[in-house]
């Protein structure tokens, strides 16, 4: 039996991603600091409990009928600064470590200004946003100075950026059981009127092209990039703007975006991106593929 301080039972997950969508865990708790996240998930895997570890809950989609297992609200969000290093536990906020670093002039976490991520998640998937002049991409793993990671025999090892095998939108943390407990990255120091100017142009950048989460709840780009072509694009081309399925929307800002209307079900959203690729393929002939996550049973 699972022996978690604070542990619940049967809680939705719908209020716990930006989806706003996904029914209940079995168990549900959250977690305060990296002590705390290492007993959950030590705990889960000798309970032999599946078990999911969630960030502020973007890029996922979760299923209509839950989780079966526990699902661990990761807020460790411990920061320290030496010299130009920072180190962040895994549920600090990519938000909350571009407002401390600014502070402190020091540059590289601006780039993902605007991105609903953790530390944890943002190595999961290795983070990326367009680079300044908008050419190229710039990647979390580019600042990455090391990271200490709960191995699969519940052991802390640290590792180099190496170890990761980051690519685009992915890295080793999917294709095997490990848990980032914090992460060390390191900085350039700049004038924090220069940051902040990368840091508004970002914003704006994001505003112009994207729906603002705060009012059109979505998981961010479902599909991944199709090189020489967006996937929004293509979408576009398929004459699949503003197309819905029940609540679930293709927006009219941003073809690559499903968003939530009001009550869209995991349901809605997977016959949605079922019927993109469909129309896709037919119309275009290319096959587009999802970058998101699907976590629990539909």
């Amino acid at each position: 039996m699972l022996q978690i301080p604070n542990l619940q039972q049967n809680i939705k997950i719908a209020p716990y991603t930006t989806y706003e969508i996904g029914g209940p865990a079995d168990y549900f708790v959250v977690v305060k600091n990296k002590d705390e996240l290492i007993n959950a998930v030590t705990q889960a895997r000798e309970n032999k409990i599946p078990y999911f570890i969630l960030g502020i809950g973007a890029n996922i989609l979760f299923g209509d009928k839950g989780f079966r297992g526990l699902v661990v609200k990761n807020e460790a969000n411990k920061i320290s600064i030496f010299d130009n290093l920072i180190t962040a536990e895994s549920g600090a906020t990519i938000s909350d470590l571009i407002e401390i670093t600014t502070e402190q002039n020091l540059s590289g976490f601006e780039h993902f200004a605007g991105i609903p991520s953790t530390v944890g998640g943002a190595l999961w998937q290795n983070l990326h946003f367009l680079s300044p002049d908008r050419t190229e991409t710039v990647y979390i793993d580019s600042i990455l100075a090391s990271a200490e990671i709960l191995d699969e025999s519940n052991n802390l090892q640290k590792v180099a950026k190496d170890f990761f095998e980051f690519g685009y939108d992915t890295s080793i943390l999917h294709k095997k059981d490990l848990i980032v407990t914090e992460a060390t990255f390191k900085l350039e120091f700049k004038e924090k009127t220069t940051i902040q100017k990368q840091i508004a142009e970002n914003l704006k950048w994001r505003a112009d092209r994207q729906p603002a989460l705060e009012k059109f709840p979505s998981c961010g780009s479902v599909f991944k990039k199709i090189k020489s072509v967006g996937a929004g694009r293509l979408i576009d081309q398929a004459g699949l703007k503003g197309y819905r399925v029940g609540d679930a929307q293709v927006s009219e800002k941003h073809a690559n975006f499903i968003i939530n209307t009001g009550n869209a079900t995991a349901k809605d959203v997977r016959d949605l991106i079922k019927l993109i690729q469909e129309k896709v393929l037919k119309e275009t002939g290319h096959k587009l593929e999802t970058e998101i996550s699907f976590v629990g049973e539909f």
